[in-house]
């Protein structure tokens, strides 16, 4: 049986395993290794290739703690669901978009989720399309976040098309913003990890960061903006070709969706896969397609959507 030897480098290992998933994490991982864990090292027994997976992963646990001296629940799903291919963008510095809440470190994750960042700053439209889990949104907000950091622009602008994910939701009480909430409460929840809760709320009360459903952006003009039209499968012909067309001066767009998760009715076309044929050779505007091996949620995700392509 193949065998390897980790020692715990300048790391205390009870404050390693401090968060008791972690030990609990990486055994479900790799469970097909005998992992032994005594004082200062720790060893693993099993297939060769394995090991050389589990011992990637370990340093890149460790490189971690040792940096940011914690290791939360998202970061240890992070690191031991990325696959091979993704393994060296988590130390990488160069792809940190921004910081968010407490410090916290929003970056590009992804081979492709880079490439996001990359076009995003040479192309002033940008469709991004791929499967759930990619990060298609969470990435585009960051990047929105880091423009108004950087006063690159004087406003965000979200907006997704309020289609319903195959059940009807019915009469909802309360105001306008009551019955939209659940819509766009993603991209909510993207901001609330990027912006502290009272400069996100007096953004959203001043106008800065808007978030509303796409029948809302007819008659505008989105100008010295950063707009994401989110799940943007489920825009028609007409919505799409409306937003499209609000593109102002000193404006941002991407528009981000999976052509795989309509939820139109049949008849119905949808504007992003009838957008992505119509521009796919329009100078300025840059289609970039993300696929299973982006997915940052748990490895399950990835088969799945292996398993139904």
């Amino acid at each position: 049986m193949n065998e390897i030897k980790i020692e715990f480098k300048e790391i205390n290992p009870q404050a390693f395993f401090e968060n008791g998933q972690t030990l609990i994490k990486i055994k479900e991982v790799f469970p097909k290794l005998k992992l032994v864990f005594r004082g200062s090292f720790v060893k693993a027994y099993g297939d060769k290739s394995e090991l050389k997976t589990f011992k990637t992963k370990f340093n890149l646990l460790t490189d971690y703690f040792l940096k940011y001296n914690n290791l939360t629940n998202n970061i240890l799903d992070e690191i031991l669901n990325s696959d091979s291919e993704n393994f060296k963008y988590f130390s990488n510095e160069n792809h940190i978009i921004t910081h968010g809440v407490k410090g916290n470190i929003i970056r590009a994750k992804t081979k492709n989720q880079i490439k996001i960042v990359e076009l995003s700053n040479k192309y002033d439209m940008l469709f991004v399309v791929g499967p759930a889990g990619t990060g298609k949104t969470y990435t585009s907000v960051a990047l929105a976040v880091k423009a108004l950091k950087e006063k690159k622009i004087k406003r965000i602008i979200l907006t997704r098309p309020a289609v319903e994910a195959g059940e009807n939701l019915g009469f909802l009480p309360g105001d306008i913003k009551n019955k939209l909430d659940p819509y766009i409460q993603p991209l909510y929840d993207a901001l609330y990890d990027m912006i502290p809760t009272e400069k996100l709320h007096s953004y959203l009360e001043r106008g800065i960061i808007q978030i509303s459903p796409l029948a809302f952006m007819r008659g505008r003009t989105l100008n010295n903006a950063f707009v994401i039209l989110d799940e943007a499968q489920n825009s028609t012909h007409s919505q799409m070709k409306m937003f499209l067309t609000r593109m102002g001066p000193e404006a941002k767009f991407i528009i981000t969706g999976d052509p795989g998760q309509v939820d139109l009715p049949k008849k119905i076309v949808s504007g992003l896969n009838e957008a992505l044929n119509i521009f796919k050779n329009t100078r300025g505007i840059k289609i970039l397609n993300l696929n299973e091996k982006d997915v940052i949620r748990h490895e399950l995700v990835k088969r799945v959507i292996a398993a139904y392509n």
